[in-house]
């Protein structure tokens, strides 16, 4: 059961009760992601997540950090593609600590010049990581290739000539125009009292101004079958293949949950069987899907010797068509659908994973579905479904990213396999 409630300038509130626990996940979800960007505004959403946690008008950056250790509480914030969130962990008689840092950051962050020119260094470095790790790298270049042209196309972190410019007023002017109440929600899960709850929440957000918010928009299936590709000299060579996926809040994403399970999710899936355990030609392999509103894509990826990426490609094609013309059996559909059902179950374990489903739910779907919803929903994909699924993914063109030594020799009919 969720309490839900709506403060007068706008902002939602959404919690769920859960007595058991002796702890509270406390989160404030912004709907301000790298999509919202503009070409020109790249990494500007994760930018503003960093420079919450260097101070605000009333405490420094150390006392922020004191403050939530003096507790025993855990503090941190992400940015995505489609928001940005910032969450707390503490025990449940410390939720007023929690809310008052949290707020007290999103709210009355200084954006001090110093702290500004320290921690874009700490962006940079981010940044020059990602070219570090090229398992990364290559799905990072495939947005670019699969998406190109839509706003999730563009990185997260932005790009280090927009980052090394950025000026305060930059930063003040885009938190002006995306963190407004209308925008946000605050989520709560644990125990809690939610009378308390309430006066919190009134007293830490309901002064906030309300003011109109921009209309995001949303891009549909703009899929591009090209490929992008990067010469690193590095020992392997990482190969990625996307095909257009299941938009965020589509029923579909439950048949392509239980297909991606015995496609490419697990151990036990075909492709790890067939790539890694009967041929022995890489470590790693596997599929993901990725949902987004609007659009999705599902990842192929495989990381390889760069004299193995000819044949282990050839080897995800055979497997992809071999499930088009066979289909699949029903010994391996039912335990893939008890694998999503288990792996649903067993992330349901913490209030911070409670609050996390709340919160994004509130903030970006049409509406929260309960645990025995989204459990039903799972016991209702059939086999027919899952290869519906299946057909409308594989069956048309697909985008490439490569990423290593010799990745400009891999030829482009391995890597697009045009129908």
């Amino acid at each position: 059961m969720l309490d839900m409630f709506t403060l007068s300038n706008g902002l939602r509130v959404v919690a769920e009760k859960l007595p058991h626990f002796r702890s509270v996940s406390v989160g404030l979800w912004v709907k301000a992601g790298s999509m919202d960007e503009t070409p020109e505004e790249g990494g500007l959403s994760h930018f503003i997540e960093h420079m919450l946690f260097k101070g605000t008008e009333r405490h420094s950056a150390r006392q922020i950090a004191e403050e939530m250790d003096a507790v025993g509480g855990q503090i941190n914030a992400f940015t995505s593609k489609e928001c940005t969130c910032f969450y707390a962990k503490v025990t449940d008689d410390r939720l007023p600590v929690a809310m008052a840092v949290l707020c007290d950051m999103l709210r009355n962050a200084a954006f001090d010049a110093s702290e500004l020119e320290k921690e874009r260094g700490v962006i940079l470095e981010e940044i020059a990581m990602t070219e570090d790790s090229p398992e990364d790298l290559v799905h990072e270049l495939l947005g670019q290739a699969a998406l190109d042209g839509n706003p999730l196309a563009r990185p997260i972190l932005g790009t280090e000539a927009l980052v090394s410019g950025y000026t305060r007023d930059d930063l003040a002017r885009y938190r002006a125009k995306h963190y407004t109440p209308s925008t946000t929600v605050l989520a709560v899960a644990g125990n809690y009292d939610v009378d308390q709850l309430r006066e919190l929440a009134e007293k830490h957000l309901g002064g906030w101004e309300a003011k109109p918010a921009p209309e995001r928009e949303i891009w549909g299936e703009t899929f591009v079958p090209s490929i992008v590709r990067r010469e690193k000299d590095i020992e392997q060579i990482h190969l990625c293949v996307a095909f257009p996926g299941v938009p965020m809040g589509s029923d579909d994403i439950y048949p392509l949950s239980v297909l991606n399970n015995l496609f490419g999710g697990g151990m036990s899936s075909r492709l790890f069987q067939r790539v890694r355990e009967e041929s022995g030609l890489a470590y790693t392999v596997y599929s993901m899907p990725a949902s987004f509103p609007g659009c999705g894509m599902v990842a192929l990826y495989a990381g390889t010797s760069p004299q193995h990426a000819e044949p282990v490609m050839r080897l995800i094609r055979e497997e992809t068509e071999r499930l088009l013309r066979d289909g699949i059996t029903r010994d391996e559909f039912l335990k893939a659908q008890e694998q999503l059902r288990g792996g649903f179950i067993l992330g349901q374990d913490s209030v911070s994973s409670h609050m996390s489903a709340i919160g994004r739910g509130m903030l970006l779907m049409p509406r929260i579905h309960s645990e025995d919803e989204v459990l039903a929903k799972i016991a209702a994909v059939t086999m027919e479904d899952t290869m519906r699924v299946a057909r409308k993914i594989f069956s048309g063109d697909n985008a490439a990213s490569v990423v290593g030594r010799g990745a400009n020799d891999v030829p482009e009919e391995v890597l697009l396999w045009k129908k």
